[in-house]
C-alpha cells in the first residue's frame, strides 16, 4: 500500500512540477508581448522622428536659402557663395534630426531585455528543480 502512495505522491509532485511550469512559461510570454509591445511604441516614435525630418528637410531648405542668402547677399556675398552656405545650414539641421530619430531604432534600445533576463533565470530555476 505504500508503494501505491508513493507512486501517487510522485505523480502528484511531477503533476505540480509540469503545472508550475506551464504557469511559468505562461507568464513569460505574458512578458514578452508586454515588452515587445513597449519596443513597437519605441520604433513608431522613432519612425515619426524620422518622418518629421524628412517632411521638414523642403521647408527648412527654402526658408534657410531665403533667409540666410539675403542677409549674406546684402553683407557683400556673392550669390553662388550664400545659396550655398544657406543649404549646408539646412542640411545640418535635417542631419540631426534623421540621426536623433536613427539613433532611437537602434537594435540595442529594442531588445526585449527583461525577458531575456527572466528566460535566464526561469532555465536556471528549471535546472534547480530537475536536479
Amino acid at each position: 500500500m505504500s508503494t501505491k502512495t508513493d507512486i501517487r505522491t510522485i505523480s502528484s509532485l511531477l503533476g505540480d512540477a509540469l503545472s508550475q511550469f506551464a504557469k511559468l512559461f505562461q507568464n513569460e510570454v505574458d512578458l514578452a508581448k508586454a515588452e515587445l509591445g513597449e519596443k513597437v511604441q519605441q520604433i513608431g516614435v522613432a519612425v515619426g522622428l524620422v518622418a518629421a525630418g524628412a517632411v521638414l528637410v523642403i521647408p527648412a531648405i527654402v526658408m534657410a536659402l531665403f533667409a540666410l542668402s539675403a542677409a549674406l547677399i546684402a553683407g557683400g556675398w556673392s550669390q553662388p557663395v550664400s545659396y550655398l552656405i544657406s543649404a549646408v545650414v539646412a542640411a545640418v539641421v535635417a542631419a540631426i534630426l534623421f540621426a536623433i530619430g536613427m539613433n532611437r531604432l537602434d537594435t540595442r534600445n529594442l531588445a526585449p531585455r527583461e525577458t531575456l533576463r527572466q528566460l535566464e533565470k526561469d532555465k536556471d530555476t528549471m535546472k534547480g528543480m530537475v536536479r
